[in-house]
């Protein structure tokens, strides 16, 4: 065998070597190990949050604004609170939620989504035109006005992210179920006998289900950034719930005390981006283009 006969083997080799063992896989790539390793580790600390705060993140027995140090790592707030105790235990309330609110979402704007591109006609309209007028308003403020109306607490807040959120999903839904319908697979399956919602939910739904959740990947940053926004705003949770919103509001009056706002500040930061490259790496491992070009 010539020289290069015997390169070209053992690129072909290590090419296969590098395939088996995933070298190529767009979860070794370093971003998705930051996203996935942040997440992770927000998560533990939101399950181990009694064993990890030093201190009641709501007991008032330390002195009044003190700096980070040895006794308070991320000092106090001008109650006395232990600021580091607050933020660990503000993941007990930012990470669920979130989660909570964009499962909520999927859910609902999929089945509208589903609906109005299997039925169509006046199914199609109503809500497609229902998402629109939501559409027609920037989210934060369509969110206030919704949490205004029902009341500022964390619940609304909540609700109002949902009313919000939803109609992304529908539009979605809707368009790939669209494409998806006049698809040869599918239109073998209703020749051979299958209703339109055998046809929606064993056929259509494995091709949607991919898209859908990559955007809800996406989203639970955009959740966690409005849920802080309305609590900014008093909308949301209230005291003396530890939540990083209002902690950073709080530090928005004291502006001198940078530390009250900072570290709150500094989790929401650290977990919208980590969300964000996890939703990327997970729409780059389900697109079978991008997942072959990041392998070659």
């Amino acid at each position: 065998m010539t020289a290069p006969a015997v390169a070209v083997s053992r690129a072909r080799r290590g090419w296969r070597r590098g395939q088996s063992q995933g070298v190529g896989s767009p979860w070794r790539q370093p971003l998705a190990i930051v996203g996935v390793g942040v997440v992770v580790v927000w998560t533990l600390v939101a399950l181990l949050a009694p064993v990890i705060a030093p201190a009641d993140p709501i007991a008032q027995t330390s002195p009044l604004f003190l700096a980070p140090g040895a006794h308070h790592w991320f000092g106090t707030d001008e109650l006395g609170r232990d600021v580091f105790s607050r933020v660990v235990f503000g993941t007990r309330i930012t990470l669920p939620l979130a989660a909570l609110l964009v499962a909520a979402s999927m859910a609902i704007g999929s089945v509208l989504g589903g609906l109005a591109g299997l039925l169509g006609g006046a199914v199609d309209t109503v809500i497609m035109r229902i998402a629109d007028l939501v559409f027609a308003f920037p989210g934060i403020i369509l969110a206030m006005a919704v949490t205004a109306a029902l009341g500022p607490q964390l619940r609304n807040a909540v609700i109002a992210v949902i009313i919000v959120s939803w109609p992304i999903y529908a539009r979605l839904v809707r368009g790939l179920v669209l494409s998806a319908r006049t698809s040869q697979y599918v239109l073998s399956s209703r020749l051979l006998g299958a209703s339109s919602w055998r046809a929606l939910l064993v056929d259509i739904r494995p091709n949607v289900a991919g898209p859908v959740l990559v955007m809800g990947a996406l989203d639970l940053g955009n959740a966690i950034l409005l849920l802080s926004g309305l609590s900014f705003l008093g909308l949301g949770a209230q005291p003396p719930a530890a939540e990083w919103g209002s902690m950073v509001a709080a530090g928005s009056i004291n502006f001198d005390k940078w530390w009250i706002s900072l570290f709150p500040g500094l989790a929401i930061l650290t977990v919208v981006l980590a969300f964000n490259f996890v939703g990327d790496t997970l729409r780059d491992a389900l697109d079978p283009r991008t997942a072959r070009a990041l392998r070659a």
